[in-house]
């Protein structure tokens, strides 16, 4: 089949696309262009590369003519983040496609009340992000239950894996807090570290992309968690990278406002979203569904994306002996 991934070099397309050329399928990835994929994969050289600015071509309403231009059969979409967006792709696709593959996120979901979270929780996103995707979910589904367009929604949890720094366990973007575990210094984390945090390793997205082309009749307008099994606390974390850092951690903890107000707003930012995500969602749908098998556990994801740091972030984790 004639396979488009719109976005296709980022966290999961650096996984799905050579799985999509391996499959057998003709490949067509579109991107800025500004990045290589995270992984180099020999499958690169066999697939079409368009170099494109999304943005600017949906604020003249000639993306989703390009994308219909390429007579591709199935449409992966990696980067929807507007009800604007997605109405631009599905009335352009709408009688041309066999499927539309839309990424969403497990953030359409608010604060986790009961856990873990399935799919027919009533929404309640915390945040623009989490407002506008759980808004497209709506809509797309819509469509798929309405008027009959072709379309599977899946939600990736936080996702982790070789090539980038994964979300650290203060529940933000600063990577010295790995080089503190990795050297055995002192961590500050908040409340008592029980919030969690829901990983799922990029591969296994991928894998979850594949399968819903797979099962199309049963994937066909549904969502799906694409998680792993099992969730993290954030002390558990803390205390499992100490560990592949060879060191016990030593953890301070702080109210989480305290330990805001002690951070640059990008990080408490972070820190606060998740914190009040603390997401925990259930992936049986997508087992039951579409037979979603995750390869990488929490730890497994964890460990593989700090092996990646370890090797390539050796100035900050210079201490690390083995």
């Amino acid at each position: 089949m004639r396979v488009l991934v719109i976005g296709g070099t980022g966290h999961i397309g650096t996984h799905l696309v050579p799985r999509l050329v391996e499959a057998g399928h003709e490949v067509i990835v579109m991107s800025r262009g500004s990045r290589e994929p995270y992984q180099p994969h020999p499958a690169w050289a066999h697939v079409d590369r368009i170099t494109v600015d999304k943005t600017e071509m949906e604020k003249t309403g000639t993306f989703g003519a390009l994308v219909k231009e390429q007579k591709a059969d199935i449409v992966m979409d990696m980067l929807c983040f507007t009800v604007e967006s997605a109405e631009q792709l599905v009335d352009s696709l709408r009688g041309s496609i066999e499927m539309l593959l839309h990424c969403g996120t497990i953030w359409v979901h608010g604060p986790s009340v009961r856990v873990p979270t399935t799919e027919e929780t009533p929404r309640g996103p915390l945040e623009p992000y989490g407002i506008n995707k759980a808004l497209i979910e709506k809509y797309l589904l819509f469509e798929a239950r309405h008027n009959d367009f072709p379309v599977t929604i899946l939600h990736p949890g936080q996702i982790a894996g070789q090539g980038w720094s994964p979300v650290n366990p203060a529940g933000n973007s600063d990577i010295s807090l790995f080089s503190d575990l990795a050297q055995g210094k002192e961590i500050v984390l908040p409340n008592s570290g029980m919030e969690t945090l829901n990983f799922v390793h990029a591969d296994d997205v991928a894998h979850a992309f594949m399968q819903a082309m797979t099962h199309w009749n049963a994937a066909r307008a549904e969502n799906f968690h694409i998680v792993a099994d099992d969730a993290i606390t954030l002390r558990g974390y803390a205390e499992f990278a100490a560990r592949q850092f060879g060191q016990t951690p030593n953890m301070r903890f702080l109210p989480l406002d305290d330990l805001c107000a002690s951070l640059p707003e990008v990080l408490a930012s972070g820190t606060r979203s998740h914190l009040l995500h603390s997401p925990h969602c259930s992936c049986d749908k997508a087992r039951r569904l579409i037979d979603y098998r995750p390869r990488y556990n929490v730890y497994e994801t964890l460990a593989d994306a700090l092996s990646w740091m370890r090797e390539n972030e050796g100035m900050k984790l210079a201490d690390y002996k083995e």
